[in-house]
């Protein structure tokens, strides 16, 4: 699944980052001459013929303005499935199953620390890892349990945010494939306006309405997604801190107590 995730998100950065810049620049020269004798943009005699509706848009915008189209579409698509995959990933039931909760807790009454440290791993969570991390340095003191615990929050919080910054990196792609497409459009525009083919006003007009539309498709991708990445990145941060404060409040009793770790391996089969 990861490699999947990897190629697709590979594949929508290369389409939007080198294949949509190349076709620009080749495309910088592309002209075409009018029956009076007056040089316009392919784009814009393609918008012209075409009826305005969103699929004239889109395939009629010359290979380039495609290619960024499919880019745009390609990110939104990579931004929906990240964007889910997150959602599911960053909640309480997720990070902290109930079975995990209910069986520390039971262990922890019994003061059976080697009973709850086998919950855990039978348990693998965010919440899991946390409270294993404080066991393991339960025989060092409770100053070494409460480093234990922030260090192990800390990685779990980097693992969570790993996931959520493709989220941002799809929004932050957006408004780039966007505005490569208007500074294109603008670029052909301005190219016709030069070479004298200012008599076509309508088909100037329409040149760069198509080369601002990307720019909106671009915001319509991005706006939500950096919506959800922040929604979410806060979602995330309070339930670590929530599992953090859980975990040294199950830990509490120890502070004073002297408690038995697990035996070692090796020990248990002398």
């Amino acid at each position: 699944m990861n490699k999947i995730k990897k190629s697709l998100l590979a594949m929508s950065i290369l389409v939007g980052t080198c294949v949509a810049p190349i076709a620009a620049f080749q495309s910088f020269g592309q002209e075409l001459t009018a029956e009076d004798g007056s040089v316009v943009d392919a784009n814009a005699t393609t918008s012209k013929k075409s009826g305005g509706g969103f699929y004239d848009i889109v395939f009629g915008s010359g290979i380039v303005g495609m290619i960024l189209w499919f880019a745009l579409f390609g990110d939104g698509m990579l931004a929906i499935y990240f964007s889910v995959d997150s959602m599911i990933l960053v909640k309480p039931e997720k990070l902290m199953p109930k079975k995990l909760m209910d069986g520390v807790m039971t262990a922890m009454s019994e003061g059976d620390v080697a009973k709850a440290m086998e919950v855990c791993r039978q348990n693998p969570s965010a919440m899991g890892s946390i409270v294993l991390a404080a066991f393991q340095h339960v025989e060092e003191g409770f100053e070494a349990i409460q480093e234990a615990v922030t260090a192990a929050s800390d990685l779990e919080q980097e693992k969570i945010q790993q996931r959520l910054n493709w989220i941002s990196v799809c929004g932050n792609l957006g408004p780039s494939l966007g505005l490569l497409g208007t500074v294109q459009g603008m670029i052909l525009t301005f190219q016709a306006l030069a070479s004298g083919g200012a008599g076509d006003a309508s088909a100037l007009a329409s040149s760069i309405g198509q080369a601002l539309w990307t720019t909106a498709g671009g915001l319509i991708v991005s706006i939500p997604s950096i919506t959800v990445f922040y929604s979410l990145r806060n979602k995330a941060n309070r339930l670590i801190l929530k599992m953090t404060a859980m975990t040294m409040e199950i830990l509490n009793g120890l502070r004073n107590v002297s408690v038995d770790a697990a035996p070692a391996e090796g020990e248990a089969n002398a």
